[in-house]
């Protein structure tokens, strides 16, 4: 059994997204269904509206920065009850069995994790259904409780933007001290100085723009390096432990490898794809430098950062949009026309 609710989404690459109608599933004994309060505005909706990745599949509803109200549980359900303010983030399923699944890895589960919107729906046997909506229905490991002292719109793009940063600061262990620095300032870039502000690392901002000075520290960083100075550059030379990449596309890291400390890492959590112009090899081996990745965290490392996040009062930089206003957004998204994150009340989607 199922139930038909409002949506927004499109039936095309090339289409607007526009009002529509899809099937949410009735609870089975470990679902909570939510009703959907706010949903954040990625980079990766706009991605899969237009299939810029390839593989997007239609009707298309995006959305994976989910907060809400829990309206109904199934039989089994322990953590959750209706009243409950829950959040869903980028998954809503995955094998459970692998390996990476038993260790809280399931954003690496080794048999795919389900993502929230156009991954496959192993109930409905079709594809999923994001946030952009009135309701969701989840299983109950993949739901998320919300501080109940945070501004909730602003909670919404932490499931994301705030994941994607936090687990690499958490993995290379950042504490009291560390040097951090975090290239790129948008929607992740100052989630990133916020978490290592609070963690107590010190923090850097590399920008191409002296104009984001003032901003930056006051979202946490202590010093900002234009990337494009190479005076500038050379003064932070063998600095960093960590170095959170948040560029989303094609750019040159050799600069950056130069103000690794040894051993020191940047981790790529903006960009997919080839790196241009070729990475110079000699910096990583003289001084044990890396490059990595990072792809959001598991479920229980989301957990912790709501927690964090309630325990820091840290939320993200929000616009409030109304969900009839989302292909301008997107349209501003491109252009870098929002600080730092769009959030829809999805209130509007009732009107």
């Amino acid at each position: 059994m199922s139930t038909n609710v409002k949506a927004f989404g499109t039936e095309a690459a090339d289409a607007d997204l526009q009002p529509m109608h899809i099937d949410r599933r009735d609870v089975t004994p470990q679902d909570v269904e939510i009703e959907i309060l706010y949903c954040g505005v990625c980079h990766s909706d706009l991605h899969t509206a237009r299939n810029d990745w390839g593989g997007s599949k239609y009707p298309s509803v995006p959305g994976h920065e989910i907060v809400g109200r829990v309206t109904k549980v199934g039989s089994e359900v322990t953590k959750f009850k209706a009243g409950d303010l829950a959040a869903v983030g980028c998954m809503v399923d995955s094998c459970k069995t692998c390996d990476n699944c038993k260790q809280d890895l399931e954003q690496f589960c080794l048999n795919g994790f389900t993502g929230t919107y156009n991954g496959k729906d192993k109930h409905s046997g079709g594809h999923t259904f994001g946030g952009y909506s009135e309701k969701v229905v989840v299983d109950q490991h993949f739901v998320l409780k919300v501080p109940e002292n945070l501004d909730l719109a602003a909670v919404a793009p932490i499931l994301c933007a705030g994941i994607t940063t936090w687990s690499p600061l958490r993995h290379w262990k950042v504490k009291e001290g560390s040097k951090v620095a975090v290239v790129g300032l948008g929607g992740l870039g100052h989630m990133a100085l916020k978490l290592a502000h609070a963690l107590g690392a010190e923090v850097t901002l590399f920008s191409r723009s002296a104009g984001k000075t003032e901003e930056a520290k006051s979202l946490g960083a202590d010093e900002v390096i234009i990337s494009t100075d190479h005076i500038q550059m050379d003064s932070v030379r063998g600095k960093f432990d960590l170095i959170i990449d948040t560029v989303p596309y094609v750019h040159d890291l050799n600069p950056y490898v130069q103000t690794l400390h040894t051993s020191g890492t940047l981790v790529l959590v903006g960009f997919l794809g080839n790196l241009e112009p070729m990475l110079n090899t000699a910096p990583l081996v003289l001084g044990r430098k890396s490059i990595a990745g990072s792809l959001i965290g598991g479920i229980a490392e989301t957990q912790e950062l709501l927690d964090f996040c309630g325990q820091h009062n840290i939320v993200s930089e929000i616009e409030l949009i109304k969900m009839q206003d989302i292909n301008q957004a997107y349209e501003r998204m491109l252009k870098s026309d929002v600080r730092y994150r769009f959030v829809i009340d999805m209130q509007s989607l009732k009107n």
